[in-house]
Parts: C-alpha cells; structure tokens; sequence
C-alpha cells in the first residue's frame, strides 16, 4: 500500500483528534481536525400574558360592531370576539362618525360581547357603586 493511500485512510478513519501519521520508517506527522462546532444553546422565551381587551360600550356603524379601548378601535368579529380594526375598517368607521357626531351617546353597555381576539373572557365590571369609596365621608347609612 502506498504511503499517500495509508495516510489518506487514516485521516478518514478519525474526526476528533490530531493523530500522529506515518509516513515512513522513523517519520510521523501532525495531522490537525478542525474542532467541532461550538453548541449553541436556545432558551425558550417566557410565556406571553395576554390581556383580554374588550370595549366597556360598542356602537352598530351600519356595518359592524366598534368599540374602543383607549385610543385603539376593534370591532366584533368572528365568534363574537373583539378584533383590532384594519385601515381599511377604521376609515369606514370615521366617515360613519363624521356624519353621527353624536354616536358616543348611543353607545350600548357592553354585557354582552365580554371576548378579546384571543377568546379570553373579561368579566363585566359594570357601573356600581362602590363602598369603600365612601369611608370617611359623612353619610347616614
């Protein structure tokens, strides 16, 4: 066997280390392995909260259901849950709005339609009265 045939069988036999090669009577070689890859750990990222999101109040457009929270508009979609508008919704909903300037007092409690997008329920709060607001306060009870 030729020495360059023994030398080539014996790098393909190892992958991990360097390893002396013979190459003739007396005469050994360095053959260097690259090193493995380095291992790369990946951290599963933390658990989402999602909070459910629902309009107190909604108001029929002549299209759909909308509702705000704060300064985002949703409108009731799918399996009557409580969806973030579009562009496209939200500009039909303002021209509705320029010609119904009175729309927020038409607006219907919502005790109805009590789901986010994600389908998490957000109970009804309702408007009640609450008592411990009155401590110290001179009531006659």
């Amino acid at each position: 066997m030729k020495t360059e045939s023994k030398i080539a069988m014996m790098m393909a036999a190892t992958s991990l280390a360097v390893m002396p090669v013979l190459a003739g009577p007396g005469i050994s070689i360095q053959v260097g392995v690259p090193a493995p890859p380095p291992v790369v750990v990946v951290t599963a990222p933390a658990p989402v909260v999602t909070v459910a999101v629902v309009p107190d109040s909604y108001v029929w457009d002549g299209t759909e259901y909308v509702g705000i929270v704060g300064d985002q508009y949703y409108y009731l979609g799918p399996d009557n849950a409580w969806v973030v508008m579009d562009p496209p919704r939200l500009a039909r909903f303002h021209v509705w709005v320029g010609a119904h300037g009175d729309w927020r007092s038409h607006a219907i409690v919502n005790e109805k339609y009590r789901y986010d997008a994600h389908h998490n329920y957000a109970p009804y709060k309702g408007d009640h009265h609450d008592q411990d607001a009155d401590h110290g306060h001179d009531h006659d009870h």
